[in-house]
């Protein structure tokens, strides 16, 4: 549809390389004179939204790639020292974990536009196949980056999802292993998963171009379904879609931005900020949000053949969409009846979704079945009957038709639409009380942070003093591997010179060597070294602490959580609450009780904690009123040292916090003011095509 281009460069230079290689006109065709529908809706920017995210994903992909370790023993660490040490590290990991959770939202948009305005119909299919296999690319990309972390959930995650393949006749083994490279999850895995994660991503760009390539051959599709006749239908892409797709990109950056500045951890999963342990199995293992619909059908069949089958040929029926629905009529808009069960099909996936965070037991499994059926019966039954069956109103004759006398239905929800609402919101409401009636933990009650919010700051005298009982109390067990004596210095950390550094880092013995005899000796700490573990091995840790071994304390309030459930995970979007790690370590260090509660019976060798899963905890009580003393005068109180030392275990968690609030108001202020130009310019522009 971009034709031959008649573009003539003045400048000799750019004439002498035209007529060899014609790139520049090439470019004028399909970026500056390209026809575009003039009727086409803000949903359509989602493609240039998604050409951003996929550049965006590369290009940090790329420059982590250079600062991360594809080795089991020192891929998380590797993770963790792109955060703290490279510079911006936390940024680019911020932007690639939530651009990843944001090149699926756009996808899933991008996806249900075209299911809606028929976008996959005569003669767009093989346009509309090349986005099926994008999302298989992207899906298999998602998984391998998820598990290069090397946390709990990545590890187990990866366990549980390659195991899938072993339910294929006669091959299933032999697939498995070669994911593997062995015969369990390890070493050899992470390396291919990186190897793949890497590459995949340049071929989703190859597939992408054809996919635009094919964009340009069959022409874009636009909300009335009807094709582009005379020049009255269409605008050249430059400025008109060009200006409009800015300003949507725009207003997703700022939407983007949210997650990467202020809520970086929103859409995680805490076990991730441990350690894989092939030893300890998380209680319940989920994937990333964007592949909980599926991993809900997954579980909803009991036979594992069957349950993986479901699961892939809930992604692969989407490629049989323009011979499964042969209506003449493409857009929704002007199908009442496809139109009403399109949103019932938006309401199962959404609740699908939904499910597969959910444990699978008791209505959980047979609402998941229900709606398996739902999701395959609205591909398999529902289209091919409405193309027969439905009578759609009139469509316009042209484009320009459509934009001058604004037709399409513009009413309340159908009555269809409304029930499969209430369905799904009486499914809801019955499914929690449910969950909430199996659930008799303690929640951590909620306490005021200084660090919380937009601007939070942390509290200096806190900090210090929270490292004061770290030392005196805490140090006994537990270590701070990814804290470095130095960072006591850096700016949003506790506020002490580099000589009080180097003084606090002068009373600890670190071992060093070997010396020239080849000897192991002792020497007084330096500012670049880390904080020692107070034992020398997981060995002698746990059988100084009667089996237990007690965690690293660097990560430890990023490494709990608790659910706070709904509306309130809603509502914590919109207020940045994202303090579930520190609320659960204070509640822990306050939450121990001399003597349980009647009906509950704790093991020899434990405590009783009404805050701490299960409640029985092998760690003694570790503060009592007066046992650390402050210089400046704070209470000595276990509710002072509990808030004092959460504030310090939140600052070694997340050091660059401060650093990352301040940038995110400076980056907020030009993208709102970048936005505002965007859409003036727009209005400007789109005014001599009205």
């Amino acid at each position: 549809m971009s034709g031959p281009s008649d573009y003539q460069p003045t400048n000799s230079a750019l004439k002498w390389i035209e007529r060899r290689l014609p790139i520049l006109g090439l470019m004028h065709s399909s970026f500056v004179a390209y026809p575009t529908p003039r009727n086409l809706n803000y949903w359509w920017t989602f493609g240039a939204i998604l050409s951003m995210m996929l550049g965006v994903q590369i290009l940090t992909g790329v420059i982590l790639a250079m600062h991360y370790t594809p080795e089991a023993t020192m891929a998380f660490k590797s993770v963790e020292s792109i955060v703290r040490d490279v510079n911006y590290g936390w940024l680019l990991r911020n932007i690639h974990a939530s651009g990843a959770s944001m090149f699926f939202l756009a996808v899933y948009i991008h996806m249900f536009r075209g299911l809606y305005y028929g976008s996959y119909k005569e003669p767009r299919e093989i346009l509309w196949i090349l986005g099926v296999i994008i999302y298989l690319l992207m899906m298999a990309t998602g998984f391998m980056g998820y598990v290069l972390p090397w946390g709990q959930m990545s590890f187990w995650g990866a366990t549980v999802i390659t195991n899938l393949f072993s339910a294929v006749p006669y091959f299933g083994e032999s697939i498995v292993t070669l994911l593997w490279g062995g015969y369990s999850v390890g070493n050899p895995t992470l390396n291919r998963f990186f190897s793949l994660h890497y590459l995949l991503p340049f071929v989703i760009a190859g597939v992408v171009v054809l996919h635009i390539w094919a964009l340009h051959v069959a022409g874009q599709n636009n909300p009335a379904g009807v094709e582009a006749k005379t020049e009255k239908d269409t605008v050249p892409f430059t400025p008109y879609a060009t200006i409009k797709d800015a300003f949507g990109v725009s207003c997703f950056m700022l939407f983007f931005a949210w997650f990467i500045f202020y809520m970086p951890n929103y859409l995680g999963d805490a076990d991730n900020y441990i350690p894989a342990n092939p030893g300890v199995t998380p209680a319940h293992i989920v994937p990333e949000w964007y592949y909980l619909p599926f991993y809900a059908i997954l579980r909803s069949i009991p036979n594992k053949l069957a349950g993986v089958t479901a699961m892939f040929s809930a992604i692969l029926v989407l490629a049989f969409l323009p011979w499964l629905d042969t209506a003449k009529t493409k857009s929704s808009k002007y199908r009442p009846l496809a139109k009403q069960f399109f949103w019932i099909f938006v309401i199962v996936c959404l609740l699908l979704g939904w499910l597969g965070g959910k444990p699978p037991e008791g209505i959980y499994v047979i609402a998941g079945r229900v709606l398996t059926f739902c999701y395959f019966a609205y591909f398999l039954i529902l289209l091919p009957l409405l193309s027969r069956i439905e009578r759609p109103r009139s469509i316009p004759n042209s484009i320009a038709d459509d934009v001058l006398a604004k037709t399409g239905s513009r009413s309340t929800p159908m009555v269809s639409t409304a029930i499969a609402l209430a369905v799904a919101g009486a499914l809801f409401a019955g499914s929690a009380q449910n969950a909430r009636a199996a659930d008799h933990e303690e929640v951590p009650p909620s306490q005021k942070w200084s660090f919380s919010g937009p601007f939070g700051k942390f509290d200096r005298g806190s900090l210090q003093r929270g490292l004061k009982v770290y030392k005196e109390v805490c140090s006994a067990c537990h270590g701070l591997s990814y804290i470095a004596f130095r960072n006591l210095a850096d700016a949003g950390g506790p506020g002490y010179s580099v000589a009080q550094a180097a003084a606090f880092a002068s009373d600890y013995k670190i071992k060093d060597g070997p010396n020239d005899q080849g000897e192991m000796f002792e020497r007084p700490g330096r500012p670049a070294d880390y904080f020692p573990s107070p034992f020398p091995n997981e060995q002698a840790a746990r059988a100084a602490n009667g089996g237990g071994l007690p965690p690293d304390l660097s990560l430890i309030t990023k490494a709990r959580s608790y659910e706070r459930g709904f509306p309130k995970f809603v509502f914590d979007f919109f207020t940045q609450f994202q303090e579930q790690g520190p609320n659960y370590v204070d509640a822990i260090l306050q939450g121990y009780e001399e003597k349980p509660p009647a009906g509950v019976s704790i093991p020899e060798g434990a405590y009783y904690n009404k805050y701490f899963p299960g409640h029985a905890i092998k760690m003694p009580k570790p503060l009592s009123d007066g046992q650390v003393t402050f210089d400046d005068g704070s209470p000595a109180t276990v509710a002072q040292y509990s808030k004092d030392v959460t504030t310090f275990l939140m600052w070694t968690a997340e050091p660059h916090m401060e650093e990352r609030k301040r940038l995110g108001m400076q980056v907020f202020v030009f993208l709102i003011i970048f936005t505002g130009l965007m859409y003036f310019t727009k209005k400007r522009v789109w005014a001599d095509a009205h």
